[in-house]
């Protein structure tokens, strides 16, 4: 067979209407991955800064500790004395302490809201990652279905496809419409 009667028979194949819809619908697949793919990377990023930020704030909750038990002591040595001034000192020192731990409550509440919205992400993450991965098998289908021209094979690969954007859908709305279905797990 020569080159041009290759070219030819390539060409009319190309033509074939299987082909157009199978090359056509893997190019919606590509498309629908990258978007996906991308929202679980960002996804990935905003769930490793939601943990840095926590682990900021317990670093700081950590040095207000210290602070607090450093005028516990200081409070508790200055009223063991018997000195006038010792004494208004030890009430000084008591009332840091007292602002001490009140701040580290707060300093707590706020690392721990942080830590839930990191979990939170870190699940959205994964399930934009599997609808990514259910995308990309979509695709190897679509090549696989126009190699042999096997309409169940196109058929499997877009209900992957499918599986994939309904799972990276349903991942997205559930967890940023209903945070509270997340604390279940």
């Amino acid at each position: 067979m020569s080159v041009d009667e290759e070219l030819k028979d390539t060409a009319e194949e190309a033509r074939h209407p299987f082909d157009r819809k199978v090359a056509a619908s893997m190019a919606v697949i590509a498309a629908a991955l990258a978007i996906v793919a991308v929202l679980g990377h960002l996804t990935s990023t905003e769930e490793v800064l939601s943990q840095q930020k926590a682990s900021d704030q317990w670093a700081y909750y950590q040095a207000k500790s210290i602070r607090r038990y450093e005028s516990d002591i200081a409070r508790e040595i200055l009223a063991d004395m018997h000195d006038d001034a010792a004494r208004k000192a030890s009430v000084r020192y008591a009332a840091n302490a007292e602002r001490y731990q009140k701040e580290t409550d707060e300093i707590q509440e706020k690392a721990k809201d942080l830590e839930k919205e990191s979990h939170l992400n870190g699940l959205k993450a994964q399930g934009l990652h599997f609808g990514e991965v259910f995308l990309e098998i979509a695709i190897v289908l679509a090549s696989l279905a126009i190699l042999t021209r096997r309409e169940i094979v196109w058929v499997t690969s877009l209900t992957s496809a499918g599986l994939g954007c309904v799972m990276a859908l349903v991942t997205f709305l559930i967890i940023k419409l209903w945070p509270q279905v997340v604390n279940w797990f």
